[in-house]
């Protein structure tokens, strides 16, 4: 059993939507196939971990203005042609009727304007970290920037499936990548990451930014050996290629580290016990007709009932 399980819920509704057919529909032919695979998802995970309190994390802001200003290519390769993401229509459709069937379970839903569901999961981990376990179920590699074994807050990767989390804390970073456990978002930096527009230090690739962080610590680290004007600790051409980076390691490090201080009300009095009962059965009995997700529903109330 955890403590506080906290669902990157973009995350699991981008994997849900990819991984069950579109032609799992309602029956007026609207695809559904999103909504029953998250629930079908928290359903698997309220049963198998057993948390005293969830949140669905959300994206109030996919794309924060603080990290464009900061790096303007910051996901500039998903901008669609009207200024949004390019969320496919199919999924866009679905994203109210989960947000529906999520508060009729009366399952926490917690968005900040400005920010996305990586700052909400760090700021709750960390304020929750304090009572307790804290688990984060996400797809996303740099959450692993959170892990911490003290606490302790760990990672539940679901880059194998919901049936196989890869349970990421500290130990399991540092083995898979050479490097602090708690480094991953300075290890990020470095080597840069394409599905997120972030380039990364020319000529510098996994083992180079392993060793870098090893040696130094974090981006600040770096800095300040280069700022000292040492050679030491840094592998071959490496010093001279931070140098030349020294401009976008600084915004970098904006973009790339997740929020844990979130000051909003939305997140004051956040009601993140796990409940026994839906909120508003009604609504719930209603959503699961209209939508095709009677049996995702009774999955999930049999698993919140137990």
């Amino acid at each position: 059993m955890s403590g506080l399980m906290l669902l990157d819920t973009p995350s699991l509704y981008f994997r849900a939507f990819f991984g069950v057919p579109e032609s799992v529909t309602a029956p007026d032919g609207t695809p559904v196939n999103a909504v029953r695979g998250l629930v079908d998802m928290i359903a698997r995970l309220v049963q198998d971990r057993r948390p005293e309190r969830l949140v669905c994390c959300m994206d109030a802001d996919w794309r924060p203005a603080f990290r464009v200003d900061a790096l303007p290519s910051y996901k500039a390769h998903r901008v669609a042609e009207d200024g949004g993401d390019q969320t496919p229509d199919a999924l866009e459709a679905q994203l109210p009727v989960i947000e529906q069937v999520l508060d009729a379970f009366g399952l926490a839903r917690a968005g900040v304007p400005g920010y996305e569901a990586d700052d909400v999961i760090g700021t709750l981990a960390v304020r929750g970290a304090a009572d307790g376990p804290v688990d984060i179920v996400t797809g996303d590699r740099d959450l692993f920037q959170l892990v911490d074994d003290r606490a302790p807050v760990c990672v539940l990767y679901t880059a194998r499936g919901i049936r196989n989390l890869q349970v990421m804390g500290e130990k399991e970073v540092a083995a898979k990548y050479g490097i602090p456990g708690r480094g991953y978002g300075d290890y990020a930096t470095l080597r840069g990451d394409p599905s997120d527009g972030l380039p990364g230090v020319p000529g510098v690739g996994d083992k180079t930014a392993a060793a870098l962080v090893t040696r130094f610590g974090s981006v600040e680290g770096i800095l300040a050996a280069l700022d000292a004007g040492t050679d030491e600790g840094f592998p071959a051409g490496a010093r001279r290629r931070m140098e030349a980076a020294r401009e976008y390691l600084a915004a970098a490090e904006t973009v790339v580290r997740v929020v844990t201080d979130i000051d909003a009300p939305e997140l004051a009095g956040l009601d993140d016990r796990l409940p026994a009962e839906p909120r508003d059965a009604e609504a719930l009995v209603r959503l699961a007709d209209t939508w095709n997700l009677s049996s995702p529903v009774n999955r999930l109330l049999n698993a919140l009932s137990r």
